[in-house]
C-alpha cells in the first residue's frame, strides 16, 4: 500500500473520528463505520447506516400498542389510555369513577336489587375518594371554583390555574381563619388577571358565595403570601367580550382599542377602574362610528354606572383630541 493511499485512510478515520465526537455532543447517531447517518427501520426493528447499509441496533422495542386498527372507530374501541390528569380535579382524574348508567355491559337495565347494590358502591366509592380532611377540604375548593368559572364563562386554562394556586395556598397552610370560597374566590380572580383574561370585582363577586368584602381581603393576603406576579389589568382586555355583549362590530372594538391606547400614552388611564375606561371607550367608539348605544345599555353590560362612564368618556376624548 502507498503512502497516498495510508494517508488518505487516515484522513477519513479522522474525519470520521471527529464527526462522532460532534454527533456525540448534539446527540445525534452516526455509523462506527463510515460516520454516515443512522436511520430506524421500524417495520424489522433495526437501526441500520443509510450509506454503508451496517446494522447498528436490531430487536428494538416496540413502544406502540399490541394490537392493530384499520380504522378510527376501532382504534377507540381497543385502545385503553385514559384521560388525561388535571389540577381540576383533587385526585387529579386517577381515581374510577362509577357510571350513572343502571345497565350492565350489554345495555339491559338492572333489576331494583341491583340497582339498590350500585348506589351503594357509588355511595362508598365517593366516600375512599377523599382520604383525609385535606382532600375533602381540596374537593370542595375545587368544585366551588368550577362552579363559579362556569358561570363567569372562564376557558379551560384559567381553571387549572386558579386550581393551581389553591392547591399551593393548601400546602402552605393559608386557609385557618379563612373560608373554603374566600380561598377559591380569590384564586380564580388573580387567576383570570395572570391569564389576560379578567374578570372586574363586581363580577366575581356576584357569583362567589362570600361578601365583597372578604373576598378582597382574601385575595390581597393570597397575592402576598404566595408572592404572585398579577400585572394591573389593562383596559383594552375587557373590551372584546363587552363589544359582543352589545353586538357592535370590530370597527367599535377597533375604535375603542385606539381610543383607550392613545389615553394610556397620555398617562389618562392612571389610578382609574379599568373596567369603567373600558365602558367609557366601547360608548365613545359607538358614537364615532355611527353606531350608537345609551349609557343605559353600556351600563347593564359592563356594571357601571353611568356617571362614571359620563365622566370617562370626557377625558377619553379630551385625551384624543376628538370633537362629537
Amino acid at each position: 500500500m502507498s503512502d497516498t493511499s495510508i494517508r488518505t485512510y487516515a484522513s477519513d478515520r479522522q474525519r470520521t473520528e471527529s464527526r462522532q465526537e460532534e454527533t456525540e455532543k448534539t446527540g445525534e447517531h452516526v455509523c462506527n463505520e463510515c460516520g454516515g447517518d443512522l436511520v430506524t427501520d421500524e417495520e424489522h426493528g433495526e437501526t441500520v447506516c443509510a450509506s454503508c447499509g451496517l446494522v447498528a441496533e436490531e430487536d428494538s422495542i416496540d413502544h406502540g400498542p399490541e394490537w392493530r386498527a384499520f380504522d378510527s372507530k376501532e382504534k377507540d374501541e381497543k385502545s385503553r389510555v385514559g384521560a388525561p390528569t388535571t389540577n381540576m380535579m383533587h385526585d387529579k382524574g386517577l381515581s374510577t369513577n362509577i357510571g350513572w348508567q343502571d345497565k350492565d355491559a350489554y345495555g339491559n337495565s338492572l333489576s331494583s336489587r341491583q340497582r339498590q347494590k350500585m348506589q351503594r358502591l357509588r355511595t362508598w366509592n365517593e366516600r375512599f375518594r377523599t382520604r383525609d380532611s385535606k382532600e375533602r377540604n381540596l374537593k370542595q375548593a375545587l368544585g366551588e371554583i368550577e362552579r363559579m368559572s362556569s358561570a363567569l364563562g372562564l376557558p379551560k386554562e384559567v381553571r387549572e390555574t386558579a386550581s393551581v394556586i389553591y392547591r399551593r395556598a393548601l400546602d402552605e397552610d393559608l386557609l385557618p381563619g379563612r373560608s373554603i370560597e374566600g380561598v377559591a374566590t380569590a384564586a380564580i380572580y388573580a387567576s383570570a388577571r395572570q391569564m389576560k383574561t379578567p374578570r372586574s370585582i363586581d363580577e366575581v363577586a356576584t357569583v362567589s358565595r362570600i361578601g365583597e368584602m372578604e373576598f378582597k381581603r382574601t385575595y390581597r393576603y393570597i397575592v402576598r403570601e404566595l408572592s404572585l406576579e398579577v400585572a394591573p389589568a389593562d383596559p383594552a382586555s375587557y373590551v372584546p367580550r363587552f363589544c359582543s355583549e352589545l353586538d357592535l362590530n370590530d370597527e367599535v372594538e377597533r375604535r375603542a382599542r385606539q381610543l383607550l391606547s392613545d389615553a394610556q400614552e397620555k398617562g389618562v388611564t392612571s389610578g382609574k377602574s379599568p373596567v369603567g375606561l373600558a365602558a367609557a371607550a366601547i360608548y365613545a367608539a359607538s358614537l364615532l362610528t355611527n353606531q350608537k348605544v345609551t349609557q343605559s345599555e353600556v351600563s347593564d353590560v359592563t356594571d357601571v354606572s353611568e356617571v362614571t362612564i359620563r365622566n370617562r368618556y370626557q377625558e377619553l376624548l379630551e385625551a384624543t383630541d376628538v370633537m362629537t
